[in-house]
């Protein structure tokens, strides 16, 4: 009479373990995904010399090598979720890693810089799709203590992307050329495509009414046009008749999308959530690493080999110092939420990295082994509170608002990432202009000295040769290395004032922290 029993019992352990195996597959495969989002802009920053050698393109058109990217993937990150809950979160899964690996294939064979921008930004678009739906499809295939663990394996595996991207992009250009830095992209979303097909399930919310089309058009015009008139700005002045009407139609339509967000029945973007404190606090802490973290993975590589001359592998390795602390910090900032609030651990982080900046600002390139303490020091800061964004993007709000939250807070880093890129490099523009003497060809050899193109740059001032341009190009990084530290200081503040507040109705931290220790 025992047999049986001892049969089911046997046969329950296998399904369960059957189960959690297939788990763990679909694990690995949303993890590829992960890993392949950050080569995506570390891998063209490291080749963008090269690219501008082989492509040419105006210095606006270089820019929109990376920010091309960035845009359409911020701006359609909320989008693509809706998508998922209503047609499916697998399909969307595997329809945007489909596009994703159709435009990253593509890139590797243009011809044209123009041609290779539209594939940046459709590349963009595949990447919102894949990595909305694959984080929403895991949140239905894991639960509880196993989910945070899962979201904490995600997130490494970001790091991992992070960390050793530039270096994986600088081997590849040094070898095969820059077409070979998507390879890997490739061959990581192939990965990640088979076994997201094979082992995750479709899942769906029955409640989900669509996407919010008008207000999807809205914010990602919005931010385009807002970020092509930042870019125009360097060249036609910011008070030039293209850049004002850039600007003006960008305001216009983030205020029609105010408008259409709060008379729909189930907006994109829930603005009553901008009610609590703290929710506010978190966005500004999702932007945090933009500007004191992000930008410097697109503007450093870019100096290291276009200015001062590195090869791409020594780029690479440069760069390891910036983000490797990425790999193991963000947990530790988790285990520390045990003896201190994450308010007062974020303040610290930044203000470490302000410090970083600071350090950084005052050290000659010309002696590159100086550079690795400040760069692992704002590497250090970043991770502090980069180990606790996610789950404080939840918890700070009502549970029941914890899906929408977020959406928001995704978006809020993603599109302020690019966003930052541009006013910085717009900011970087003006700062080497005038110490180039401010008249226009000065301009024009600044955008130059952006983009990485010295020898153009010295083909439009000839009389202070590579030298000379090379010195005001590290005087401008100079100031604009204090001008992000300070702002690093100033969001440091506020962002603790915001998230040390109290909000019973919001839940606790608690979640943050075992999200983050995983």
């Amino acid at each position: 009479m025992t047999r049986p029993d001892t049969t089911n019992a046997a046969a329950a352990s296998a399904n369960s373990g059957h189960g959690m195996a297939t788990k763990m597959l679909a694990l690995i495969g949303v993890c590829c995904a992960a890993a392949a989002m950050p080569l995506t802009f570390t891998g063209p920053a490291v080749a963008l010399p090269s690219i501008s050698h082989d492509l040419g393109g105006s210095p606006i058109a270089l820019n929109w090598v990376t920010n091309a990217f960035m845009l359409t993937f911020g701006s359609s990150l909320m989008a693509a979720g809706a998508l998922a809950d209503t047609y499916g979160r697998k399909r969307v899964f595997l329809m945007g890693l489909a596009a994703f690996l159709l435009f990253s294939a593509s890139l590797a064979f243009a011809t044209d810089i123009v041609w290779f921008d539209i594939l940046r930004a459709l590349q963009g678009l595949g990447a919102a799709a894949a990595f909305s739906a694959g984080m929403a499809s895991l949140a239905q295939e894991f639960d509880g203590d196993a989910r945070m663990r899962a979201f904490s394996i995600v997130g490494a595996s970001f790091g991992v992307g992070l960390a050793f991207g530039p270096i994986a992009s600088g081997l590849m250009v040094d070898s095969f050329g820059w077409p070979a830095i998507f390879a890997l992209v490739v061959a990581l979303a192939t990965i990640a495509f088979v076994l997201g097909a094979a082992f995750l399930h479709e899942t769906r919310d029955p409640s989900a009414q669509g996407l919010d089309w008008p207000g999807a058009i809205s914010f990602t015009l919005a931010l385009a046009l807002f970020t092509y008139g930042v870019l125009l700005a360097p060249e036609k002045g910011w008070g030039s008749a293209p850049v004002v009407a850039l600007l003006v139609a960008s305001a216009a339509l983030l205020a029609a999308f105010w408008r259409i967000e709060r008379s729909v029945a189930r907006p994109m973007l829930d603005l009553s959530l901008f009610r609590y404190p703290r929710f506010v606090g978190v966005q500004l802490l999702a932007a945090a690493p933009a500007y004191a973290f992000v930008v410097l993975l697109i503007l450093l590589p870019v100096r290291f080999v276009g200015i001062d001359g590195m090869s791409e592998v020594a780029a690479g390795q440069m760069m390891i110092a910036l983000s490797g602390p990425l790999l193991v910090l963000p947990i530790v900032a988790g285990v520390l939420t045990r003896w201190f609030s994450a308010a007062v651990i974020c303040g610290v982080g930044l203000l470490i990295a302000a410090g970083g900046l600071f350090w950084l600002s005052m050290m000659p390139a010309s002696q590159p082994l100086l550079l690795i303490a400040p760069l692992l020091t704002i590497g250090i800061g970043i991770s502090l509170p980069w180990g606790l964004m996610d789950g404080l993007a939840v918890s700070v709000v009502p549970k029941e608002r914890a899906g929408m939250a977020t959406g928001i807070f995704s978006t809020t880093r993603v599109a302020g990432e690019g966003v930052a890129l541009a006013i910085v490099s717009a900011i970087l523009s003006a700062l080497i202009g005038s110490r180039l003497g401010g008249d226009e060809a000065a301009g024009s050899a600044a955008q130059r000295l952006v983009t990485g193109d010295l020898g153009a740059a010295n083909g439009v001032m000839p009389s202070l040769g590579h030298d000379g341009l090379a010195v005001a190009y590290a005087q401008g990084f100079s100031t604009l290395l204090v001008l992000l530290a300070s702002v690093t200081i100033f969001t440091a503040v506020v962002v603790v004032a915001f998230l040390g507040r109290k909000e019973p109705e919001t839940g606790t931290e608690s979640p943050a922290c075992q999200s983050s220790a995983g």
